[in-house]
């Protein structure tokens, strides 16, 4: 018989004036999150939502990526993920997300087309890139010392 795990992810945000608002997790880091300054009353200099889901879709690649490998076996000796987010107004005229790119580079101890395999396998994995309803198109650069 398998047990099945439920896991939760709980934050809060506080609204502290304006297009700011203070997030916070239990056990982690506060964070300042505010509205971007692309848009009327943004804040330079602050987290937006925005970056924000940007980064989660990145960082969840990476750590997607560095457990799939680990369980393969593979060492991977560097990754880096460059996340680029597309916004754009709609024929709503709403803004919205049309695209996030992951430019992704990746150095492992193991021949490049297993590290090809392991990246599509963390591609489908990712959580967060699970939970979106917008594409996010990857882009795999071999690095020098890739095997």
């Amino acid at each position: 018989m398998s047990t099945v795990k439920a896991l939760r992810f709980p934050a809060a945000i506080e609204w502290r004036g304006g297009r700011l608002t203070h997030a916070t997790a239990p056990g982690k880091h506060a964070l300042d999150v505010a509205t971007p300054p692309e848009f009327k009353g943004g804040l330079p200099g602050v987290w937006s939502p925005e970056d924000l889901l940007v980064a989660a879709t990145a960082s969840c690649f990476a750590v997607t990526l560095a457990a799939v490998a680990e369980h393969s076996g593979v060492e991977l000796t560097a990754l880096r993920v460059d996340g680029l987010g597309h916004v754009e107004r709609g024929a709503d005229g709403r803004f919205g997300f049309t695209v996030i790119e992951l430019g992704v580079e990746v150095e492992a101890k193991a021949e490049w087309s297993l590290v090809e395999r392991l990246v599509a396998k963390a591609e489908r994995n990712c959580l967060v890139t699970l939970a979106l309803d917008v594409p996010v198109h990857l882009r795999l650069a071999r690095t020098a010392a890739a095997a």
